[in-house]
């Protein structure tokens, strides 16, 4: 199988994750790639736990189970660092993505021992900055772009731009904000590696 790429979301629900997870599926499919996209709940209620999953394939994938040992996790909600293991089976090579106004040095002691690369963002300032609310999916998505590299940056944009004009056609209003949420998150996203 070519080369393949495996996130796993959490959040809690009503926060966008399992949509955000869709909307990468999305772009990296328009990318010409084979993806998955799917999520698992436990009780279906808004700020319950959510876990969601991306497969993205330069070949087609036939694995169609959960996803034990992603290359990059995201984590849409600081909160659940303290009572989901966002850690377990994330490869060393891949990386952590932290909703969070910490740096990745300081999010870093919370994980467990992981020794891979984390990464940091304020999606709640992002947000509420370009959207006048807080939407942490959009800077979230952004954000595991521009540190996986799965989908080529400008072709990113330029898909999320046509797919929010089709989205948000009778609010224009709402699409600019997406776009600068985007654009920011991917120059803004920290690192420690």
């Amino acid at each position: 199988m070519g080369k393949m790429v495996e996130v796993r979301w959490h959040g809690r629900g009503g926060q966008g994750a399992k949509t955000a997870s869709q909307l990468l599926a999305d772009a990296a499919f328009l990318d010409g790639k084979f993806v998955q996209s799917f999520p698992e709940y436990g009780p279906e209620r808004s700020g319950a736990p959510i876990t969601a999953y991306n497969r993205i394939s330069d070949e087609r994938c036939s694995i169609h189970s959960n996803i034990y040992d992603p290359d990059y996790v995201v984590v849409v909600d600081e909160t659940l660092i303290g009572s989901v293991d966002v850690t377990a089976g994330l490869k060393e090579d891949g990386a952590i993505i932290v909703n969070t106004s910490m740096s990745p040095a300081d999010v870093r002691p919370l994980l467990k021992g992981y020794k891979g690369k984390v990464c940091t963002i304020d999606a709640r300032e992002i947000s509420v900055r370009n959207l006048g609310a807080y939407f942490p999916n959009t800077p979230m998505l952004a954000a595991v772009v521009a540190v996986s590299g799965c989908v080529e940056r400008n072709k990113f944009l330029s898909d999320m731009e046509e797919s929010y004009r089709h989205k948000f056609a009778k609010k224009p209003q709402v699409v600019e904000g997406n776009l600068k949420c985007l654009r920011e998150a991917m120059d803004e996203v920290r690192s420690d590696g």
